[in-house]
């Protein structure tokens, strides 16, 4: 399943819901580089990219399985909403 995504607010705890996954998941950058993320290397890289210059670009992930699949969408169903608390307090 390809999950798009404009934005991550919680960095670390979105690899921490990519490690929990039983599957591959991926991520295809704007210039169509695909990085498995469970790999920490590929986890590393793609944090430098996010904060490179303060614009996170688009990216799209894939996961290979519907439980994991949901587990990102269900993550970043409550990042959205965390980024909406902050704003208000």
């Amino acid at each position: 399943m390809n999950i798009k995504v404009e934005r991550v607010n919680q960095v670390n705890k979105l690899f921490e819901v990519i490690d929990s996954c039983t599957s591959n998941v991926e991520l295809v950058t704007g210039e169509g580089d695909c990085l498995n993320m469970k790999s920490k290397l590929s986890q590393y890289l793609s944090m430098t990219r996010m904060f490179a210059n303060g614009d996170v670009p688009q990216m799209e992930f894939i996961a290979k399985d519907d439980q994991d699949a949901q587990k990102l969408i269900d993550f970043l169903r409550e990042d959205a909403e965390y980024c909406e608390d902050e704003q208000d307090t």
